[in-house]
């Protein structure tokens, strides 16, 4: 049977297809909304960590097996600490962390390592500011007062008035 349009079968194909067409544009969309897992700061190895013993080693051994430290105190430039944080974000969404280790590592005047201690998502503060305004001395202007209020006042005591 023909139509204006061809073969019934031609015409079946076509709609087919135009599913099909459908189907993978809507999984490409789709594919946007996966999570992204992502790892942030040192790779802290528990067996490396162990490996850090406290009145043997100091601090080139400890870079050595740690490597660099993350940041050093700027109040005890003896302390070490090296941070991590995996974090999951899921489309459009604030990313939320998944695991975090922030290991810290003392040392002595002399260099040798005092203490290593560990920490981890407990640390996490969540912190929400307050909207509220604060109130400033002074009278509160619109727009068009800010735009047009200097007409005229501008250089006005720097130029002597013309007879």
């Amino acid at each position: 049977m023909k139509s204006a349009f061809g073969t019934k079968a031609a015409f079946g194909t076509k709609a087919a297809g135009t599913k099909i067409a459908t189907a993978l544009a809507g999984v490409a969309l789709l594919a946007g909304c996966v999570g992204v897992r992502d790892h942030r700061g040192a790779v802290i190895d528990s067996e490396l960590v162990a490996a850090v013993q406290v009145g043997v080693d100091n601090k080139e051994s400890v870079q050595r097996t740690l490597g660099r430290p993350s940041f050093v105190s700027q109040f005890a430039p003896t302390d070490w600490y090296y941070v991590s944080r995996d974090t999951n974000t899921f489309a459009f969404r604030n990313p939320r962390v998944t695991d975090q280790t922030v290991l810290r590592v003392r040392f002595d005047q002399a260099g040798n390592v005092v203490s290593v201690d560990k920490a981890g998502r407990e640390q996490i503060a969540s912190i929400n500011p307050v909207n509220d305004k604060t109130p400033t001395a002074g009278r509160q202007r619109s727009l068009l007062e800010d735009i047009f209020g200097n007409i005229g006042t501008v250089n006005s005591a720097a130029t002597p008035p013309t007879p």
